[in-house]
């Protein structure tokens, strides 16, 4: 696995106050189906990005197809389950404009490149709160880049198992069941 990162502040230093990362899991692993190797990767990803990974307070969001798996992959996370278009989207949001985040934490990580979340991040760097953003290499909106202090771009490298095509002829076996039996014969 290597991670490439481009960003304003490639290591995010730690600061005093709280620190809240809330994770759109589908959109980090790019797919709505997340396999373990997926989940294990962008942990990795953060883990490296972000030094107070295991101390932060994470919340990760996903649909329920999801769940199981991102359940046992974020164990000691709170986990916001929602299904639908922008389930995990709006599941986020919720506990950005309900749950008094501004207030609570001194440093918000946003981890998607969804536009959906720019005004929500301008309105906490706006109170003083040190937003970031983790997003894929070329899937970050312009306007949730702009509202952030950080912006890291992630570029994690999948090795798909490429499938080969079945033969479109199976092999005929001869008589003794050895072999492949020429069919001109």
């Amino acid at each position: 696995m290597k991670i490439r990162t481009t960003a304003t502040d490639a290591r995010i230093a730690t600061t005093n106050g709280r620190h809240l990362v809330l994770i759109d899991i589908e959109n980090l692993a790019a797919t709505p189906s997340p396999t373990n190797r997926d989940l294990e990767m962008v942990k990795a990803a953060f883990m490296t990005v972000l030094p107070d990974f295991d101390t932060a307070q994470r919340i990760v969001a996903c649909s329920h197809h999801a769940a199981a798996t991102v359940a046992f992959a974020f164990p000691r996370a709170r986990h916001l389950w929602r299904s639908g278009r922008d389930g995990a989207d709006l599941a986020l949001l919720d506990v950005l404009e309900n749950e008094r985040v501004g207030q609570r934490f001194g440093r918000v990580t946003l981890c998607s490149g969804d536009r959906i979340f720019a005004a929500s991040a301008a309105r906490l760097a706006g109170a003083g709160v040190d937003v970031t953003v983790v997003a894929l290499k070329g899937h970050l909106s312009a306007r949730l880049a702009l509202a952030a202090r950080n912006v890291v771009q992630l570029n994690l490298e999948r090795r798909r198992v490429k499938r080969q095509a079945a033969p479109t002829v199976p092999p005929q076996v001869g008589m003794e069941g050895v072999g492949d039996v020429d069919p001109a014969i």
